[in-house]
């Protein structure tokens, strides 16, 4: 099972669509594990992830580094409030909330999609 979920885990990320939504949905499934704490594991493991992904996007000069403090701030303020509501909110209320989200996202990427790939070194 562990082999399935790493394996359709690569396949969201390496489509954009982020494999935090599997490791979720695999944590809260098949591993009984309440939501709050899936998505606490989730950015644990985004945590390491982002500094390389900055480290890339910074060397390909993909950054615009005038907007970064309002980035930073707004992360920071929306991170404070989802971490209160999830303190408020039940697990049923947040996996709802949760699907609810990979809905909209794959319904974007489905009529969107990445119309523009720009392609950029990885190291």
């Amino acid at each position: 099972m562990n082999i399935l979920i790493g394996f359709l885990t690569g396949i969201a990320a390496s489509m954009g669509l982020g494999g935090g939504f599997i490791l979720i949905i695999a944590l809260t499934l098949f591993k009984s594990m309440p939501q709050a704490e899936a998505q606490g594991v989730n950015l644990l493991f985004f945590l390491p992830i982002a500094v390389f992904s900055v480290i890339i996007h910074a060397k390909n000069k993909l950054i615009e580094w005038k907007i970064l403090p309002f980035a930073i701030i707004s992360g920071i303020i929306g991170a404070a409030i989802g971490s209160g509501l999830s303190f408020v909110l039940t697990d049923d209320i947040l996996g709802k909330l949760f699907g609810g989200l990979i809905i909209i996202v794959g319904l974007k990427e489905i009529f969107t999609g990445n119309r523009e790939k720009q392609r950029f070194k990885v190291m």
